[in-house]
């Protein structure tokens, strides 16, 4: 009897399907660390089931002046991959990043465009602007580089990170078109976009606004009194109605443009407070990059005199946004 069992025993255990190893790769998620919440979103998007992602820099965190903690430390150790964008964005975290990627995979995505596609920075002229999500087109060769690194960490999952980064790279390329579209309902001698600081460059470029912030590339420039006196001459010269806000970035240099300009008679509102160097809040449409690029382009042909749904591209913009 006890011969049988064993048997029956021994019998069950050849006919279990033990997992191959693609197939326990595929059961434990790639650990990937983004620096900023915008590749945080993209890496989702790409990787789907197959990626585990934390952002270190969350809601409203600057990343020109962020300093990593010791739990940041940990977790950029702990990571199998690593995205950071790279053009001196994450300025406090250059060194640490430069560090780590001799004994780990660290990929900094925004490089891989072409330097002839990027532009200056006029503070510091062997930089290049790092700002690059603001144009989709630009963050599209971004999703390419996010795509390429995760297949190299995990060569099973190519179907799904080729078919991740298409799918998304058709949602920033319809958002595109909406941009296009509504951007060209603001009068042309309203397109001007002042903001806290010089974050929208390359949407300027690719949507032919004049752009001017009050602060530099990085936060950590000052704004002079001569810098708020030149804009408020602006506002009042080209009679522009708003001025924006940026969530990870102190207002009160907006406020002095208003009451500025207010003092030589001309009234300029706040025309909503866009999203520059970090997404919304997460599990909001505003916490994607869709979503944080719908809402800055409907604020800002709104409240320039243009025409654009009051929810956005998709409709699910906050109401009021």
């Amino acid at each position: 009897m006890r011969h049988a069992l064993s048997a029956a025993v021994f019998a069950a255990v050849l006919s279990f399907a033990w997992p191959s190893q693609e197939a326990v790769a595929q059961q434990k998620p790639l650990r990937v660390v983004t620096t900023v919440s915008m590749l945080a979103d993209t890496v989702r998007a790409v990787g789907g089931s197959r990626v585990e992602v934390t952002s270190l820099l969350g809601e409203g965190v600057d990343p020109h002046t962020y300093r990593p903690t010791r739990a940041d430390i940990a977790r950029l150790s702990a990571a199998d991959f690593v995205v950071a964008n790279g053009l001196h964005l994450e300025a406090q975290l250059d060194e640490t990043l430069k560090a780590l990627a001799r004994s780990k995979p660290v990929l900094f995505a925004a490089e891989k465009i072409p330097a002839a596609q990027l532009l200056a920075d006029e503070e510091y002229k062997d930089r290049k602007d790092p700002h690059v999500w603001m144009d989709p087109k630009l963050w599209s060769i971004v999703v390419e580089a996010v795509r390429d690194g995760l297949i190299a960490r995990d060569p099973a999952g190519r179907a799904t990170f080729e078919a991740g980064a298409k799918a998304y790279i058709a949602e920033i390329e319809r958002l595109d078109e909406y941009t296009r579209k509504i951007l060209k309902t603001v009068p042309e001698a309203s397109r001007v976009l002042i903001t806290a600081h010089d974050a929208f460059s390359y949407f300027g470029r690719a949507y032919g606004f004049e752009v001017e912030g009050i602060q530099g590339l990085s936060t950590e420039s000052e704004a002079g009194l001569k810098r708020i006196e030149e804009l408020v001459s602006l506002l009042v010269a080209k009679k522009i109605r708003a001025v924006f806000v940026e969530s990870s970035v102190p207002e009160r240099n907006i406020r002095a443009l208003v009451e500025g300009a207010r003092a030589r008679g001309h009234q300029v509102i706040v025309g909503g407070e866009l999203y520059s160097d970090a997404l919304g809040a997460p599990g909001s449409y505003e916490g994607t990059l869709i979503g944080m690029l719908d809402h800055n382009v409907t604020s800002i042909s709104r409240a320039l005199g243009g025409e654009a749904p009051p929810r956005g591209l998709n409709g699910k913009l906050k109401a009021g946004s």
